[in-house]
């Protein structure tokens, strides 16, 4: 019983992987997204005056989405400032709920949601996984990337919708053709 969970643990590892490895086809901008994400945890991690620990950072080609929950407006206030400060940003989408947390029940649904996605969109031949980058929290998944075609756009967001357990799917992917 133990062995075909281990092995689905790694086949969804890898799957993840690889994912995170073809996260932009631009190298200089892989690069600068990875720089611009580094910048801006270590700006969240020194501000100590609010607690960003429910937060989501997700970044594709110089455009930031933040998506989480901050317990106040002044702490959703302060991240999106924050956001603007880290070199590489041409773009903050700001997804931030202002309330409670995210549940323990829900976080894990969460990442077994996106875990689920990103298997799909990788395995899934009329989509190009790596001009995709996801995020979910608190059963909205949001999508961020840029793709060639309308079709490959409408394929991603089909399988989103198709998971069990996703109440909504919010799309920040741009359609930039040849």
């Amino acid at each position: 019983m133990i062995k075909p969970v281990l092995t689905a643990l790694a086949l969804s590892s890898l799957c993840l992987i690889a994912a995170g490895c073809a996260s932009s086809p631009n190298l200089d901008e892989s690069v600068t997204d990875i720089g611009a994400n580094a910048e801006l945890k270590s700006v969240l991690f020194g501000d100590r005056s609010h607690d960003y620990g429910d937060i989501d950072i997700t970044i594709f080609e110089g455009r930031l989405l933040l998506t989480g929950t901050m317990k106040s407006e002044e702490g959703r206030r302060k991240l999106i400032e924050n956001a603007w400060r880290a070199k590489g940003v041409d773009q903050v989408i700001d997804e931030i709920i202002v309330g409670d947390g995210t549940s323990l029940g829900q976080g894990f649904e969460d990442t077994r949601i996106d875990t689920t996605l990103r298997t799909r969109l990788i395995a899934d031949g009329d989509v190009k996984a790596g001009n995709f980058k996801t995020s979910v929290s608190k059963g909205v998944v949001y999508l961020l990337g840029v793709t060639r075609s309308q079709r490959q756009l409408d394929a991603a967001i089909d399988i989103a919708r198709s998971i069990g357990g996703v109440e909504k799917v919010v799309s920040y992917i741009v359609v930039a053709p040849l």
